[in-house]
This record gives structure tokens, sequence and C-alpha cells, in this order.
């Protein structure tokens, strides 16, 4: 496992908005830089793995959303800030910043921010076309200007195509005025085909979506797929499938019968392997199951849920990546002292699955598990209160 703070590599740095990236000298870094300081900052992080295995961390301090890359995951060049005016950003939860790379290096950056009514956002973007050196001023992507909820923004990038999906309550505003019924929130996003020069109106893809739980975005043979918790007849908050670009053609993923008067803020998580097959992680409460749960798709049924995690332990927030064959899930626990991350792994696209095990602990405060593809090999990347940034292989 190799340890990295994020520390005084995310304090004073204001000056550096759209100048080069330094790398830190490595000796200082290990020596320096790592030293834990006691500032305030949002555990949460977003972080990705470009063509060449760098990864690529993103985190909000002051907001202001900061970028910073490393060559082996120890040390990291220094922060460049994306937003130069600071902004209410939100980077906590189900809702945080996302960072992506195209295939020419492009780096993408969204992230929602917080307007003066509770519940109420922005979704903004920006991207760096000089390997993370600058990035372009900030722009609003929703186009309905409301101070309504327009959050929890998600990040698909394939080469010059992107596309940026968020949770909308404009529907619900509609209703609302016009004094009808409306469960929930509704699916928009914003697609750019040049790389994020330019992007499209907004569209919307589902109305009726669960108002506070992230949803997730795979590419599944070249299309965009959307996996989100949807509520259902009788305020049912189970699982949904649908293509970003076929708004008709919503397909129930989970069958659950979860029952909430409220959004449980436990969003899912979605993988496509090179062969089609999807798959997919969730929580749920429902008459049906309770706990985490895992299923496959291969674009004609839907294998058996299979139940994972302790739920004495408070077994949630579950995260999978497909990387050729094998499959990887990774979840967040808590046994009254310790955050620990568990993971298993099947070797033959989810038909069989190893033994869970525990591959990291924490006995301060932590942000959710992240998994990522690193050449093909799955990554664990988590940040926690008192071991800072940790990168693990996990392709054992």
């Amino acid at each position: 496992m190799v340890r990295v703070w994020l520390s005084l590599l995310l304090l004073g740095l204001a000056g550096l908005a759209g100048a080069q990236a330094e790398p830190v000298p490595k000796h200082d870094m290990a020596a320096k830089w790592l030293t834990r300081q006691a500032v305030a900052r949002p555990l949460a992080v977003a972080a990705s793995f470009d063509a060449k295995g760098r990864l690529w961390a993103a985190w909000v301090e002051s907001g202001q959303l900061r970028v910073a890359q490393s060559d082996d995951g120890r040390h990291f060049t220094w922060p460049v800030l994306v937003n130069p005016v600071p902004e209410t950003i939100a980077a906590e939860g189900e809702s945080r910043p996302q960072i992506a790379l195209g295939d020419d290096g492009t780096l993408h950056v969204v992230w929602s921010i917080a307007l003066a009514k509770p519940y109420t956002g922005h979704i903004r973007y920006s991207r760096s076309t000089d390997g993370g050196r600058s990035f372009s001023p900030p722009i609003t992507l929703n186009d309905d200007q409301a101070e309504i909820s327009h959050r929890f923004p998600a990040l698909l990038v394939d080469g010059k195509h992107v596309f940026i999906a968020w949770l909308d309550a404009r529907d619900r505003q509609a209703a609302q005025v016009a004094g009808e019924k409306f469960a929930g929130a509704s699916l928009y996003f914003a697609e750019s085909k040049d790389g994020g020069a330019s992007f499209g109106a907004n569209r919307r893809f589902a109305q009726h979506s669960c108002e506070c739980c992230r949803l997730a975005l795979a590419w599944h043979q070249a299309r965009p797929l959307a996996f989100w918790r949807h509520v259902f007849d009788g305020n049912v908050r189970d699982f949904a499938l649908a293509q970003l670009t076929e708004p008709t053609a919503i397909q129930r993923a989970s069958d659950d019968a979860w029952r909430i008067e409220g959004c449980p803020h436990h969003g899912g998580s979605l993988a496509a392997d090179k062969w089609g097959g999807l798959h997919m992680v969730w929580f749920t409460q429902g008459q049906t199951r309770q706990g985490l749960f895992y299923r496959a798709y291969d674009g004609k049924r839907f294998s058996a849920p299979i139940k994972f995690g302790n739920d004495a332990a408070q077994a949630g927030h579950p995260v999978v990546l497909a990387t050729g064959d094998r499959i990887t899930v990774a979840w967040l626990e808590f046994d009254g002292k310790a955050n620990r991350v568990w993971l298993m792994q099947s070797k033959d696209r989810g038909r069989r699955w190893s033994k869970p095990r525990m591959v990291a602990s924490s006995e301060g405060a932590a942000d959710y598990p992240i998994l990522l593809d690193r050449k093909g090999k799955p990554r664990l990347v988590w940040h926690t209160e008192h071991e800072g940034l940790t990168v693990q292989d996990l392709a054992k």
C-alpha cells in the first residue's frame, strides 16, 4: 500500500491558478510536504488514472477545486486551481467533484455548487487541454438557472465524447406550480462531441429519480448507460437502467420493494466489461431483501442478486470495477472503532467470487472507497483523516 498525505499541497496555493504545475522534489515531498496539517477540508476526493498510468486527484479546499497528478502514487505535482474565484462546492458523501481524462489527454472536471436556498445548486464544468497546467474558465451546464436543485453530477468521457448527467428538480418545480404531485427529481444530461469545447442543450432522460442518491454512468456497447435509484409506483425506491440517448427505454434493475418516504443518500455503482456484460452493486432496505447486493446483466437477463457485506457493521457505499475477466467489488464497514474497506473479486466475470477480505482500515474519519482501472489492473484509492490518500494494487 502506498501512503500519501494530501497536506501542505492543499494549502495557500491561490496564486497558482493557470500556472504551470511544477513537480515538487521527491525528497522534499517525502520528508516535508507529506506532513499532516490541521486544515478544514472535505475528505471527498475525485481520482482517475490516465493512459500512461498517472494518477490524477481533485479535491476541494477553501471553496476552490484543486488538481494534481502523480507518476508513482507517492509524489504529486503542485496543485493547480480550477476555479480561481471560491465557490460553495459540494464535496461530501454522495455529492462530490468528478474527474476524467479523454484519449487525447484532455482533463475534464465537473462539480456542483450550493446556492442560497437549502438543497439547491448548479452544475459547473472546466477542462484542461495542456496536461493540467491550466483550466478553462468554469461554466454552468444546467441551462435552467432557477434556484432549485441541480446536483450530484456524474461524468463519462470517451475520446471527444463527453456526457455529464445530474439530478435536477426543474420538473418537480413545474409540477408544484401547476398544483400537481411529483415524486423525486429528474435526470438531465449535457453532451459534448468536441471534447468539452461546447455542450448541447440539456436533455432529460428520466423523471422520478431519488433526490439525493448519486447516479452511475458507464459506456455500454459504445452508448452511455445510467444506473440510478428510481421512484417506482407506490414510492418504491429500487434501481433502474437506461441509455441516456434513449429516454423511453427505462429498465428495472432491482426488485427489492424498498418503500421509503425520502432519499436514503445511497446510490449504486455500475461497470461494463469488454464483452458487453454489465455489473452493478447497490444498497437496499426493502421488503424483499436488505443489505448490499451484486448482480450482472448480459443484455437479455439479470443474474440472481448476490448478497455481500456485514449488516451488523453498517456495510454500505459499494463500488464495482470491471478489468478484463476480473470483477472487483469494494465497500465500507464500521465496527464501532474503525472504518474498514472490504473486497471481493471474481476472475470469471461474476460467476464465482473470492472470500471477502479486509484490505484497508482507519480509526479516523474516512471517505468512500474508489475503484480505478490502471492499465487493466484494479486499484483502490481511499482518503482518510489519519492515513491521507492511499493507493493499493488489487491485482493479486
